[in-house]
């Protein structure tokens, strides 16, 4: 971008010089004035606007790197029937350099009419850094068919090193690989 604005300014500037000529050596000198300010007031702007889109990149793509990659994602794997409901498989990936201790979410379970069926914790400590794990849950006297959704209504415990994480329902992500969404 600096090479490309340095040759248009290079090229704006002599323009300026030949018309500032032309205005010395005019007989109608005010006419000549007002046609070399007219062209050097359009080609500033034509040379500030072709420059603002490229200078307004680089600050997306900024954003767009610092967005992610800090926190926990939780992946709704698998459904499955069991003996006393459904059971959940879970994989709990974290990718940062961070252990936690402790990790209890505050679970919402929908049914696929929407309504809500229960409440529960789940505990998915410890979570060891740079590292996937899968947890299993059991849903007693809940079918797997009959759940619409999961919300994860907050993270009631975070603990990294014995001392309280914070922004963990922030950085938390999730995602589902069932029928079954997964929200937060």
């Amino acid at each position: 971008m600096g090479v490309r604005f340095n040759r248009r300014f290079e090229r704006l500037a002599s323009l300026q010089q030949d018309w500032l000529q032309a205005v010395k050596t005019s007989t109608s000198n005010s006419l000549a004035f007002a046609a070399a300010l007219a062209a050097t007031a359009a080609l500033s702007t034509f040379a500030l606007a072709e420059d603002t889109p490229a200078q307004a990149e680089p600050a997306a793509q900024t954003a767009a790197d610092t967005s992610g990659g800090d926190g926990i994602t939780l992946e709704l794997n698998k459904l499955e029937k069991s003996e006393k409901g459904c059971r959940a498989y879970v994989v709990v990936t974290n990718p940062t350099q961070t252990t936690y201790d402790a990790f209890k979410l505050d679970l919402v379970l929908f049914q696929t009419d929407g309504i809500i069926g229960r409440r529960f914790a789940l505990d998915l400590a410890p979570v060891r850094p740079d590292k996937s794990t899968v947890k299993l849950f059991d849903l007693d006297g809940t079918s797997c068919e009959s759940i619409g959704k999961f919300l994860i209504n907050d993270v009631m415990e975070c603990r990294a090193s014995g001392s309280a994480a914070q922004d963990c329902l922030a950085r938390l992500k999730v995602k589902s690989l069932t029928k079954v969404e997964i929200s937060k």
